[in-house]
């Protein structure tokens, strides 16, 4: 069964390692030092949802509704394109607050509504996985499939701890306007080329 959790372990990985809204937001926290293990600890959990929910049944039921399918996408297109957005303006803003007391004060209901939004509201970690990771542990028996989601799920909750307690060793570094300013064009580039793949995919699909 070991062998079913390293390929569970090695393809969420795989899938985890891009940048991301998610990976964004956790390095974010972590470059802040603000909540950022309570911001790892929630993406963890809902991966485990995700992955979980997929594996064992979740993904075939949204592979048989193309529309839903599409409208999933679709808005997570138009979420893609507003964070990418927001980045861009970030980078090219002619102040950057580092360490304001409202940037370092933002409570806690804000940043776990920013987390969800991060998660839920982007396509990305659903086609990663809800619909990937699911598609390929659902053709596993069931004991296989519980290692694979456990590989699948390890692999999210060391990236994102790491991501978070590595961000924040770094702040020193990373928290300099010049530093935030390539840090949101590298987010805000890659939000929007995930956006036009997306988009692409479905249009291809269609």
């Amino acid at each position: 069964m070991l062998s079913f959790y390293f390929q569970g372990f090695v393809t969420g990985a795989a899938l985890i390692l891009p940048l991301g809204p998610q990976n964004a937001f956790v390095m974010n926290q972590g470059v802040r030092r603000q909540y950022h293990l309570m911001t790892a600890a929630l993406c963890t959990l809902s991966d485990v949802v995700l992955i979980c929910t997929g594996v064992f049944g979740g993904s075939a039921l949204l592979h048989q509704s193309q529309l839903l399918l599409n409208l999933v996408t679709w808005g997570g297109v138009a979420f893609l394109l507003w964070y990418g957005w927001g980045a861009f303006c970030t980078a090219f803003s002619q102040h950057i607050d580092l360490a304001t007391s409202a940037v370092m004060k933002q409570g806690r209901g804000r940043i776990i509504a920013t987390m969800i939004a991060v998660t839920w509201l982007n396509p990305h970690v659903w086609l990663d996985t809800f619909v990937v990771l699911g598609s390929l542990g659902g053709q596993f028996p069931v004991d296989a499939r519980r290692w694979f989601a456990f590989g699948a799920v390890s692999a999210s909750f060391i990236w994102f701890f790491g991501l978070a307690l590595l961000a924040s060793w770094l702040s020193p570094v990373l928290r300099t306007t010049l530093a935030q300013r390539i840090i949101n064009l590298l987010v805000g580039s890659v939000m929007w080329v995930i956006a036009l793949k997306l988009a692409q995919s479905v249009i291809h699909l269609s």
